[in-house]
């Protein structure tokens, strides 16, 4: 039974927490907030405090647009819905933990908006053909500082190149990221590894998978406190997808399994095979590749970070522990069996796209969908599988035009994203003199780098 918020009231104060930071992401994926006072948390009623809808339509700076008519309805209001089980303390600043929520309308109805109200939906549907989707995030980000002398932008805090899969001064000169790596695993939410990836600046955290949802709000609480911490420091840290033109990219990895009602995983079939369901998840997430591609890489930035010979995916494709197909399979069988889809941007909303995920997933299980054969050896010119769409706009087409996915996320919802996300495009191309430029563009940074 999930605990009443007078009974979280009562674990914050026996844990010394006097100030609860309430905590979710609106449609963009910025993280939104409210500190509560704990002494007065079991006199909220409804599940947690209030906040205008026109968060769902804001832009990263700060207009408030129309679509499903939030903005002609008047703006009306949203109930957050704290999930107790989500708290976590933040040991740098004592006294304070965050809490995950939800959002409901007044009447405590679904709010059509709310991210997380979306996943939560999807895995009830999964739930109600007896199924689990068993996720494991994996995000690149990057440290930075602002560039000398008043410059405007921001530099990589280490420059070395080279430096994939190391540790120490070397990669993290001022102790950032192993302060950041102590925190996180005073917070609880299953971080167990991290390392300097690729470019220089550039890191990952490893933490456990979960079921989906727990995943996500790992993820958005793991998001939260990296950006909070690095900041402390006077440095930024940033999911950004490219932030750099001459560096590579941050990508957001999700690994994909479902399990029975035993714990089971259904994924792995006979002599090392994958199993039907797995291939009939593998044929939905292909076939709606392309209309995933908007959730999956949500910015007009993550675009440049897409490609061939990328290591990101090019084309709608699969194969057996393969790195440049959208979907790999990576070599554990057993309880071990999953799918890596490799197409996210770590702009990505973990909401959201883990939904769009699953939703395509859960259309192939339906539909019985066979995928075609696995490609071998790089990928990207392997004419078996369509390119993906190259450009936001070209994204958002396919996922307009892709009814089946539309109707599964819900009509308001992907029409507020598309509204906020065909007004960047527009903003950007406003900006830009050459909109089709592969270089990485000041607005993007402006646009993007502080709020992903």
């Amino acid at each position: 039974m999930e605990r009443s918020l007078l009974d979280l009231q009562h674990e914050l104060t026996e844990a010394d927490i006097d100030v609860l930071r309430v905590i979710y992401a609106d449609i963009l994926g910025t993280i939104r907030a409210k500190d509560m006072l704990v002494s007065e948390l079991g006199r909220v009623s409804h599940g947690g405090p209030a906040f205008c809808q026109g968060v769902w339509v804001t832009t990263t700076h700060g207009d408030v647009l129309d679509g499903a008519s939030v903005l002609t309805d008047g703006l009306e209001d949203f109930i957050s819905q704290i999930v107790p089980r989500t708290w976590r303390p933040m040991p740098w600043e004592p006294g304070v933990a965050y809490v995950v929520a939800g959002a409901a309308n007044p009447d405590m109805t679904p709010n059509a908006f709310g991210p997380r109200t979306l996943l939560e939906r999807i895995v009830g549907e999964y739930a109600a053909i007896g199924l689990t989707p068993v996720t494991g995030p994996e995000l690149e980000f990057f440290i930075a500082q602002r560039r000398a002398n008043g410059t405007p932008g921001y530099q990589q805090s280490a420059t070395q190149a080279g430096r994939v899969y190391t540790s120490g001064a070397t990669v993290d000169p001022q102790g950032t990221f192993l302060h950041l790596l102590r925190m996180l695993d005073r917070m609880r939410i299953g971080v167990f590894a991290g390392n300097h990836e690729f470019s220089a600046s550039q890191y990952e955290i490893n933490f456990w998978h979960g079921e989906a949802l727990d995943a996500a709000d790992r993820t958005l609480l793991l998001k939260a406190a990296t950006k909070d911490v690095v900041a402390r420091t006077g440095q930024y840290a940033t999911f950004l997808g490219k932030p750099w033109t001459e560096e590579g990219g941050s990508g957001f990895h999700l690994h994909f399994s479902v399990v029975n009602a035993d714990g089971d995983n259904l994924m792995h079939g006979v002599e090392g095979e994958l199993s039907e369901m797995a291939r009939h998840m593998i044929g939905g997430i292909v076939h709606h590749a392309a209309a995933l591609t908007a959730f999956c890489n949500p910015t007009v930035n993550a675009f440049k970070r897409l490609g061939p010979d990328t290591l990101a995916p090019y084309r709608a494709n699969w194969g057996y522990d393969n790195r440049s197909a959208l979907v790999r399979i990576p070599p554990e069988r057993g309880a071990g069996t999953r799918l890596e889809i490799r197409l996210g941007d770590g702009s990505a909303n973990p909401y959201l796209m883990t939904a769009a995920i699953l939703a395509a997933g859960l259309d192939g299980i339906r539909t019985r969908r066979e995928p075609t054969g696995p490609v071998r050896g790089l990928a990207y010119g392997d004419e078996g599988g369509p390119v993906l769409p190259m450009n936001l706009g070209a994204a958002l087409d396919a996922l307009h035009n892709d009814s089946v996915l539309c109707d599964m996320l819900g009509g308001p919802l992907v029409e507020v994203f598309e509204v906020l996300k065909r007004d960047e495009i527009a903003r950007y191309t406003e900006a830009v003199n050459d909109p089709e430029t592969r270089e990485v563009t000041s607005w993007e940074i402006e646009e993007y780098f502080l709020d992903y």
